[in-house]
């Protein structure tokens, strides 16, 4: 069974009962898929109204009640759709669990329901507690964790911005630790909050430890959180450039290029590589990269990828000024990646000098006017800078 096409179906059978509805869109955020997140969003507010209707008759005396026809008949498709789609996903990655009490309230309702005529509730039965702030179905791979701090104060601290998002540093007083905020801005339009909103999913997506990592999405506000990172690459180098080795400079090189190799290993391209959105984390006995800023990222066949972005800043090929924008590819990101390169290694953006015989052979071949005497990856380019000494 293809597992996109059912989930589809059962969209589209909910359209036609007109049983779409987003009131606890909320409660399901965190379902990565839209369609099935659009689909549990509108049972559950089925499950809620219909329950409603049914606690007018509950509870029940030593006689039982009865249930009306309409609502019967509802119920039962909405009960009939929600186990169909948990079979059918329970061995996929869209896997999700009933809560337990509405399992049991589920289960209890396909016993007594009638299509037809009404349904006799049964006797003794108690009233049904609606689930307005709980999610009545938990993904799989999700685990469900009671903060003892349902609603943090946190002072935010702008700390950064660019055309799209201002970026805020907080405190989480329950984990003492810091987070990132990044918000958009309110005068984005439609497209741009569309690309934001990509960004975020597209960083959500990679799994690697030398990405950013980023954990919700706000759709109301349009802002994520995202882990806390102590340095961007050009501040540390900076603060510490005087006293770096070059084994230490070489260790950060190459966590950057496995950074971009994996990157395109993705089929993605960054597309807006400089020393700010290279990030760095340091701990007691060791330096963590990772790279941020995926506002920019080329996705192939996409239709927000932006093809008339401005042309700015040093580490870009300065051939995109001509040959624009959308023509952007490996090469150009191999040429950028070299500027990187030689920056972390000497602490100076000017190649126009280099005294080492080795590292000046990798800058020209990365940086080469010619296009096509260019390494070719970043496997190859790796390769080149372990012989560099």
């Amino acid at each position: 069974m293809n597992i996109e096409n059912y989930i589809e179906s059962k969209y589209r059978e909910l359209i036609s009962y007109e049983a779409i509805n987003a009131e606890f869109a909320d409660l399901y955020l965190g379902i990565d898929h839209a369609r099935l997140r659009e689909i549990l969003t509108a049972l559950h507010h089925n499950f809620i109204s219909l329950f409603k209707l049914m606690n007018e008759r509950l509870p029940t005396n030593d006689y039982g009640n009865h249930f009306l026809a309409n609502p019967s008949r509802d119920l039962i498709k909405t009960i009939e759709i929600t186990l169909e789609l948990y079979n059918a996903l329970k061995s996929s990655e869209y896997a999700f669990q009933l809560d337990d009490y509405y399992a049991g309230i589920i289960y209890t309702c396909r016993e007594f329901l009638n299509s037809s005529g009404g349904s006799p509730i049964p006797a003794n039965m108690a009233k049904i507690e609606l689930y307005y702030t709980i999610p009545i179905f938990i993904p799989s791979n999700i685990a469900v964790i009671t903060n003892p701090q349902n609603n943090i104060s946190a002072t935010l601290k702008l700390i950064g911005g660019g055309s799209y998002a201002n970026v805020f540093k907080y405190k989480d007083t329950f984990y003492n630790k810091y987070f990132v905020l990044k918000r958009a801005k309110k005068e984005l339009s439609p497209k741009e909050i569309e690309r934001f909103k990509r960004e975020f999913k597209e960083m959500q997506e990679f799994f690697s430890p030398y990405i950013l990592e980023v954990y919700c999405y706000n759709e109301e506000k349009n802002e994520y959180i995202m882990e806390y990172m102590d340095y961007t690459l050009n501040s540390y180098i900076e603060k510490y450039n005087s006293s770096l080795s070059t084994m230490q400079r070489r260790n950060i090189v190459l966590q950057i290029l496995r950074a971009f190799e994996y990157i395109h290993s993705k089929e993605r391209l960054h597309r807006d590589i400089s020393p700010k959105n290279i990030l760095i984390k340091k701990y007691e006995d060791t330096l963590v990269v990772k790279i941020a800023d995926f506002g920019l990222v080329k996705i192939p066949d996409s239709a927000l990828t932006t093809v008339n972005t401005e042309f700015k800043g040093y580490f870009n090929d300065p051939s995109l000024i001509v040959d624009g924008f959308n023509t952007y590819g490996i090469l150009h990101e191999i040429f950028a990646l070299t500027r990187v390169v030689y920056y972390v290694m000497t602490g100076k953006t000017n190649v126009d000098s280099i005294s080492e015989h080795n590292m000046r052979a990798f800058v020209q071949k990365g940086l080469n006017v010619d296009k096509s005497k260019r390494f070719k990856s970043i496997s190859e380019m790796t390769h080149a800078f372990k012989s560099v000494e």
